[in-house]
């Protein structure tokens, strides 16, 4: 796993407030080979010492509470070095060349580049472009080169498939590791262990007893200092393309061959393939968007998505997104997936339900009305655990029945801190296992899907700000799901 780490962005807020952390808790976790070393690449003159004093303080401030002390911090960050460069100069490109070279004889690296791409994504392509121009990467026999690149992986189709020519002509798409950091969260690795290793779950996983399923990935904050990149994005490129899909794959695939990661990703594309389009009336059937206006958050007044920073005051920008989606293949055909996100909801959750059949109408279910049907919640964050909802006797005399839940919570014990979501993704990197990263084809199915919609949309102008911050998003997102007889969990 020898390799250094060349973080291109390296002052920006990725870098301060993950990455280096991130390294930080592998370091104390005794998994951090002890042949490495990190290079930031900045804009900004700074020396050595100067980057080594911020990454500190970066650590300080949003690393996993009670871990390391001074001395392991100081260990650690000494192996941190700083790099002045021009992304568009292919002579700070040449200048770090030797730099490497002079690390890998210090720390005995053998020539194993990590180059991950903490920049803004129209960086992506010249920056590839000018590693390999001045000889950076290079795969020898004993040596390889990774690139790490962060979402968003183009805009839409069209310019994913460009950037995608572009990387690919510098690196094997086995060396390309397509970051999201949902991937990396505790609880929705589970996912696939929630289910194949538990005879309880996987007989019951499929449109015989599963009535509908829902995923909610909401927040309670707006776009903060982001709405400049939003504006050019919005909720349905943001987080449906990539995360909430990522969700539904990993809930709807089926069992893989082996837990190798060429297997893993071909039961995920397999999910993308079987979605039922939606385009043009249909689209604007199934998806709702929405943008937050003013509200009440936590008692307190926020502004409107049309007042943040950067936002133009006629946006017409979504910050609201819901849809339901069909899988047409034989385990899911006839279950409706109905996923959400949005801003500015009432609270911060990302969770996956499963809601199973009612019983038949006899016996308790003939003799007591309103019994509810069996309900599985996987609960990815804030709160990491398993919530499975089902009907027992209430204590005393007589027969009367009440919905019970058993729940187990990963993460409420004190003390108990899940592993940040890019140590794991770092930590892959190091050692090669990409099942956590997306592969081209997951991108490029994924994007027709959306870009349907996406054209869709522009048959109608929508009527803006549609949903008060502080809400569970517009009115028609409610009616979406409750025409077909179903309602929106919390």
């Amino acid at each position: 796993m020898k390799a250094i780490l060349v973080i291109f962005g390296g002052t920006g807020d990725l870098a301060n407030r993950k990455l280096y952390p991130a390294i930080y808790n592998l370091f104390l976790s005794g998994i951090l080979p002890d042949n490495f070393a990190l290079v930031s690449v900045g804009r900004r003159i700074k020396t050595n010492e100067q980057f080594r004093e911020e990454a500190a303080e970066s650590i300080l401030r949003f690393s996993r509470p009670n871990t390391g002390n001074e001395s392991q911090l100081r260990e650690i960050l000494n192996r941190f070095y700083y790099h002045i460069a021009e992304f568009y100069d292919i002579e700070g490109y040449k200048s770090l060349k030797l730099l490497l070279k002079d690390l890998d004889e210090k720390y005995g690296t053998g020539g194993n580049r990590i180059f991950y791409l903490a920049v803004a994504p129209e960086h992506f392509a010249p920056v590839v472009e000018r590693i390999n121009k001045s000889g950076l990467c290079f795969n020898g026999a004993d040596s390889w080169s990774r690139l790490v690149i962060e979402k968003p992986f183009g805009k839409d189709l069209n310019t994913a498939k460009k950037l995608n020519r572009a990387i690919t002509k510098v690196f094997e798409e086995d060396s390309i590791y397509r970051i999201d950091h949902y991937l990396g969260k505790e609880m929705l690795q589970n996912i696939m262990v929630i289910r194949f290793a538990n005879t309880l779950f996987e007989p019951l996983w499929n449109n015989r007893y599963i009535d509908h399923i829902q995923i909610t990935s909401s927040e309670s904050v707006g776009v903060e200092s982001r709405g400049g990149y939003y504006e050019g994005a919005g909720a349905l490129r943001d987080m449906m393309q990539n995360h909430m899909l990522q969700l539904l794959m990993l809930t709807a695939m089926e069992p893989p061959v082996n837990l190798d990661t060429q297997s893993v990703r071909d039961e995920k594309v397999k999910v993308l393939k079987a979605l039922a389009p939606l385009e043009g009336e249909k689209a604007l059937t199934n998806v709702v968007r929405g943008q937050y206006g003013p509200g009440i958050i936590d008692g307190k007044p926020v502004k409107g998505y049309r007042q943040e920073e950067k936002v133009s005051p006629n946006s017409n920008t979504e910050t609201y997104v819901a849809m339901k989606v069909m899988i047409d293949n034989i385990r899911w055909g006839g279950v409706p997936f109905y996923l959400r996100t949005g801003k500015r909801m009432p609270y911060k959750t990302t969770e996956i339900t499963v809601q199973f059949y009612d019983s038949p109408k006899v016996l308790y279910f003939k003799e007591f009305e309103g019994l509810q049907p069996n309900a599985l919640v996987i609960k990815i964050q804030p709160e990491e655990g398993v919530l499975l909802q089902f009907n027992t006797k209430k204590p005393g005399q007589g027969t009367q029945i009440i919905p019970v839940s058993m729940d187990f919570c990963q993460n409420c014990a004190e003390g108990a801190v899940s592993p940040d979501a890019y140590e794991r993704l770092l930590f892959d990197v190091l050692r090669g296992d990409s099942t956590l990263f997306t592969r081209w084809d997951e991108v490029e199915y994924s994007w027709r899907f959306i870009d349907s919609i996406a054209e869709a949309w522009e048959m109608e102008q929508p009527d803006f700000p549609n949903y008060a911050a502080g809400t569970w998003g517009p009115d028609k997102a409610k009616e979406l799901i409750e025409k077909d007889g179903r309602k929106w969990r919390g």
